[in-house]
């Protein structure tokens, strides 16, 4: 029985090769028998700044109460970025300062050092592209733009991410490496 899957594409332009491993994803998922949705945050109209901080709400868009309910939605997310400058895209990062709020993806708890997870029950797959070579972002820098999507993000919200893939460098790539990595991504959509 297939799950449903959840595929963010968190790269501003859906023409890049992160939309590419995005839509390779969610067909490879598809014909594997699940029920997928996508979201292209490029393609999204909200204010990915958080005005006020927590101090006051800020209404949300349509666009991100729908992404909201998908969320809710889904057994899986995919979120499909790339490193830029050591972590992730802006848009990405907003997107997360708008959507992943308290009272939806945590809730405080008056005497307790750690939130209550309110997204328990999901699992995630991150495909993430850089243009340095992964060894380097792994050991030199110590991967940032993964830990802090996988750590202080999803699993923060009880998400589980399962599986990482880095996809780099990317400038300068041929086409038959990026063919490999596209096949990468069609793999672990097929499970």
């Amino acid at each position: 029985m297939g799950k449903r899957i959840l595929v963010i594409l968190g790269h501003p332009a859906s023409n890049s090769f992160c939309g590419a491993l995005a839509e390779c994803y969610a067909q490879s998922a598809v014909r594997a028998g699940h029920e997928v949705r996508q979201l292209f945050l490029g393609a999204m109209d909200f204010d990915p700044v958080l005005r006020e901080g927590y101090q006051q709400t800020q209404p949300l868009e349509v666009d991100l109460r729908r992404a909201q309910a998908d969320i809710v939605w889904a057994e899986h997310l995919t979120l499909v970025y790339p490193i830029w400058w050591g972590g992730v895209p802006a848009l990405l990062k907003g997107f997360f300062d708008r959507v992943f709020l308290p009272g939806f993806a945590f809730k405080y708890r008056k005497g307790k050092a750690f939130p209550e997870k309110l997204l328990q029950g999901r699992s995630a797959h991150l495909l993430v592209t850089m243009d340095t070579p992964s060894w380097y972002y792994r050991w030199i820098y110590r991967m940032p733009g993964l830990h802090q999507v996988r750590k202080t993000t999803l699993e923060f919200c009880g998400i589980k991410p399962t599986r990482t893939l880095t996809f780099g460098p990317i400038l300068g790539s041929k086409a038959a490496q990026r063919e490999t990595w596209l096949k990468q991504a069609n793999a672990i959509a097929s499970r």
